[in-house]
């Protein structure tokens, strides 16, 4: 891989964090970015003096071969944490789901959920979710994470 290819990998997913974070402005959330990402936090959204959720952001670009318009592999999920939330992003589909941590630690123990987790390997303990399909080249959202995608998606973190 080039320097370049490297800049240009690191600035998009950036660029997509701001972009991320943008919308989370317009729908009226409280947030506050993170200095370094150490911990899987690229934001933290306020809910009140004594609540606060964590927000990791991760964006898949159109610039990809379309079988993984939206997938987003080697993710870092904590468990037991009610207040960590993923907020995916499609750049093909233009679309947002979020997610809850805990959610995809259960999807990926569910046969044909499109969520696992690496029981062996280089990879052992990641999670991976495929949050859409391809038709006719195009980016397809499975219906199966309806509830997390769009607006529907953005009410969790009410």
């Amino acid at each position: 891989m080039t320097t370049s290819t490297i800049l240009s990998n690191a600035s998009y997913g950036k660029r997509q964090e701001f972009m991320a974070v943008a919308e989370l402005i317009r729908r009226g959330f409280d947030v506050y970015l993170t200095l370094v990402d150490d911990k899987g936090i690229d934001c933290i959204i306020r809910k009140s003096d004594q609540r606060y959720l964590d927000i990791q952001i991760k964006a898949r670009s159109a610039k990809i071969e379309a079988k993984n318009y939206g997938y987003f592999p080697l993710l870092n999920v904590p468990s037991n944490r009610d207040n960590h939330f993923f907020v995916f992003y499609s750049e093909k589909a233009n679309e947002y789901w979020v997610l809850p941590s805990e959610e995809i630690i259960r999807l990926a123990e569910v046969d044909g959920s499109c969520a696992h987790i690496a029981l062996s390997g280089k990879d052992i303990g990641k999670y991976a979710i495929r949050l859409t399909g391809v038709s006719k080249g195009e980016a397809v959202p499975k219906k199966q994470f309806a509830a997390y995608q769009g607006d529907e998606g953005f009410k969790l973190l009410k």
